[in-house]
């Protein structure tokens, strides 16, 4: 993976690690963080989903309860 976080290279090279173990690290982390942005659009999908069901289901309670003709 060619993608690799510049900051945290540099602290582990500044902190005395190997070259080869600190680009290793900074091209996993990279990875993770690739992985978790996209996970943000699914959680906003499921998050207006669980919105809707808890409005409709209000509404029918509301409509089943409250206003019975």
């Amino acid at each position: 993976m060619a993608l690799r976080l510049g900051a945290l290279y540099d602290a582990l090279r500044d902190g005395n690690v190997p070259e080869d173990r600190a680009r290793a690290a900074a091209e996993e982390v990279a990875g993770y963080e690739n992985k978790i942005a996209g996970l943000d659009g699914k959680v906003a999908v499921l998050t207006w989903m669980v919105a809707t069901n808890i409005m409709l289901t209000a509404g029918v309670l509301i409509r089943l309860l409250w206003l019975r003709p």
